[in-house]
């Protein structure tokens, strides 16, 4: 394993960062796994070096938090760990379980804090931007949380370029602690994040840490197709995966990767994260993994050097797109 600061901070995370999203209670979706399911891949994670973890209040109604606090007790240093979650989608059916207002971060905050068993989270993130909510309020709630030690830093996740700059001048005018990294959508299918978020995020020393970086499975080389709901029990359930990967071209872009992975004799996962693992501006991949090989994939592919005429070739059948993710 290999480890990096996050953004202009001291903060040393590994280079691939796994996502808990997976590991929760399949009741809330068929592909999560069960906590006695989970518990083999944080111990292997944990031996591989892996000591980035991000989950969601939202996962699994909170479950995933349940899981991933009590696997990481087990199994890991929490000194040595850094331990992510996230805020803003629904926890509930009422008004104030959801957002980004003061009521809604501090509420959130406290039942993550009790669910991770920790008495600080490492990032805590805003799950999306709240147009309902001034973005002072909800700026000067997270620093409030950094300065009670609820907090040691804080991350957005999926906005317009122009939300997330505004954001951190909010912070850096009132003196506030500001974002330091940022989770978006960016994979060889979607490239869109390079016209302007991921250029600021460089000029403004924000790590970014992509999510769906295999976009959504597509990249793992499984799929006969775009629309392929046979290859796995996530790919016959997603109903988001149609929406963010369906132009002729996108499977153009996947057939590359098919291709510079024979040639490479590595799985084409290991390409396609060995390819964002290349942009400098990229701090960590967050993976999803419910099979030990993806784990195993996602750690070997830190090490997986392409060449400049392996990154053209990849880079070649990429199309423009409308923005996804948001």
């Amino acid at each position: 394993m290999k480890y990096a600061n996050l953004g202009h901070t001291g903060l040393r995370v590994s280079r691939i960062c796994l996502g808990c999203m997976s590991y929760g209670t399949p009741k809330w979706r068929p592909w999560v796994l069960d906590e006695e399911a989970a518990q083999p891949f944080f111990r292997r994670a944990v031996e591989l070096g892996v000591t980035f973890f991000d989950t969601a209040n939202m996962y699994s109604d909170g479950v995933s938090e349940e899981v991933t606090g009590r696997a990481l007790r087990k199994y890991a240093k929490l000194d040595e760990v850094v331990l992510a979650t996230k805020v803003y989608f629904p926890t509930g059916s009422g008004q104030n379980e959801r957002g980004l207002s003061r009521k809604a971060i501090t509420q959130a905050c406290e039942a993550s804090l009790k669910r991770l068993g920790v008495e600080t989270i490492d990032l805590y993130q805003i799950h999306r931007m709240d147009p309902n909510t001034p973005i002072e309020e909800t700026l000067s709630s997270l620093d409030q949380l950094v300065r009670q030690g609820k907090v040691r830093y804080l991350g957005a996740s999926s906005a317009y370029a122009w939300q997330f700059m505004r954001a951190l001048s909010v912070s850096e005018r009132n003196g506030w602690a500001r974002f330091v990294s940022m989770q978006n959508h960016y994979n060889l299918v979607y490239r869109e994040e390079e016209r302007e978020m991921l250029p600021l995020c460089e000029a403004e020393g924000v790590g970014v840490i992509p999510w769906s970086p295999l976009a959504r499975g597509l990249l793992a080389g499984s799929r006969k197709s775009l629309d392929d709901k046979e290859a796995t029990t996530r790919a016959g359930s997603d109903t988001l995966s149609p929406i963010l990967y369906n132009q002729p071209g996108d499977w153009d872009v996947v057939e590359a990767v098919k291709q510079v992975a024979e040639a490479r004799k590595a799985p084409p996962a290991q390409v396609a994260l060995a390819w964002l693992l290349s942009k400098p501006v990229v701090t960590a991949p967050i993976i999803g993994a419910t099979k030990p090989e993806h784990l195993e994939d996602a750690v070997k592919a830190v090490s997986l050097k392409l060449t400049p005429e392996e990154v053209k070739a990849l880079e070649a059948p990429y199309k423009p797109h409308a923005v996804r993710g948001l």
